[in-house]
């Protein structure tokens, strides 16, 4: 199925200026709402059609979703405060660096000067099957498209694949799993918190959506407690391009240390599954151990336990593998 590029489809415009008016809003229209805040994701979609909303709620004037404020001892991030806000803030940069860092190497500065870190968390898939159209299982179908033995399928997941193979191609996403952070949710029946690690969804729980987000609820803020302030942070992420390009794979870790030994820690990948993955068998191994070539090696093989290639992304597996003896280790190689 080809895309069809054309003008956007008719919607009704709303632009709310206070967030309990958007949440009103959305329980109103949805499940033909379309939430909006920095649009790169959102644009791409309306242009090529593929989705339809009736109506957008354009978020640019809720100055309440925007801006970082300090919270006991932590940080509170408004959804809509912009990648860019996030890798320069001296808030951020001070305790939690390993969320800057991820923010500062999402896309172009000039997504990022747009972009925000709710809509990075929240993007839906970019397998350019379902991207484009094609109707995947993802897209209410009932095949994978991207798992055919003819696929194009070199971006695609090798952990935690259920009928579709897409990945989570945030890279903020595991950065805010790894600082223990928790996302705050509201809708017309009031707030929730969740915590990051469970804000993000398999195929196996909802093939159909990459997060708990149901359609009448916003993202209104992100808080990051201070569990994980001023400890030994990683991030890593490899691309095929320096500028622009998602991630093949990606790595963030917080780490604490006694002496020479690991004394907590914190490891995600991203982009090997449909999730931000956090690597539970590989930090209870490490644990109380040194860092040292024994310790990045136990980590890396447990770290691709179960991984399965397909036709054309093979070289995950140890890419994923030196990516976690890298965190381990504490530095990238050149």
């Amino acid at each position: 199925m080809a895309v069809i590029h054309d003008v956007m489809p008719a919607f009704e415009l709303f632009q709310p200026e206070s967030a309990a008016d958007a949440v009103t809003l959305l329980g109103r229209y949805s499940p033909n709402a379309w939430v909006m805040a920095g649009g790169m994701d959102s644009f791409d979609w309306l242009k090529d059609r593929i989705k339809r909303p009736s109506v957008v709620i354009e978020l640019s004037r809720v100055a309440e979703l925007r801006g970082i404020k300090e919270r006991d001892g932590g940080l509170e991030i408004g959804a809509a405060t912009t990648l860019t806000e996030i890798a320069r803030s001296p808030l951020v940069r001070a305790k939690f660096s390993l969320l800057a860092e991820a923010a500062e190497l999402v896309a172009s500065p000039q997504i990022r000067n747009q972009g925000t870190v709710g809509g990075n968390v929240s993007q839906d898939a970019r397998c350019w099957y379902y991207r484009a159209g094609w109707a995947c299982y993802r897209a209410g179908g009932n095949i994978c498209y991207a798992d055919t033995p003819t696929a194009v399928n070199r971006e695609h997941a090798i952990l935690g694949a259920d009928r579709c193979v897409a990945v989570n191609p945030s890279d903020t996403a595991p950065a805010l799993v790894a600082l223990d952070a928790q996302m705050v949710i509201r809708s017309t029946r009031g707030e929730r918190v969740v915590d990051a690690e469970d804000f993000f969804i398999g195929p196996g729980t909802d093939i159909t959506r990459m997060t708990v987000l149901a359609p009448d609820e916003l993202l209104t803020a992100i808080r990051i407690p201070a569990t994980w302030a001023n400890a030994v942070f990683y991030f890593e992420k490899v691309r095929d391009r320096n500028v622009w390009d998602f991630p093949l794979l990606n790595v963030a870790a917080a780490t604490t240390y006694s002496g020479n030994k690991i004394e907590r820690i914190r490891i995600v990948v991203n982009a090997a599954a449909a999730r931000p993955l956090r690597l539970h068998a590989v930090e209870a191994a490490v644990v109380g151990q040194p860092k040292s070539k024994e310790t990045e090696e136990r980590a890396g093989q447990l770290a691709i336990e179960g991984a399965e290639a397909l036709r054309y992304n093979a070289y995950k597996i140890p890419l994923m593998r030196n990516l976690v003896k890298r965190a381990i280790r504490g530095q990238q190689d050149t």
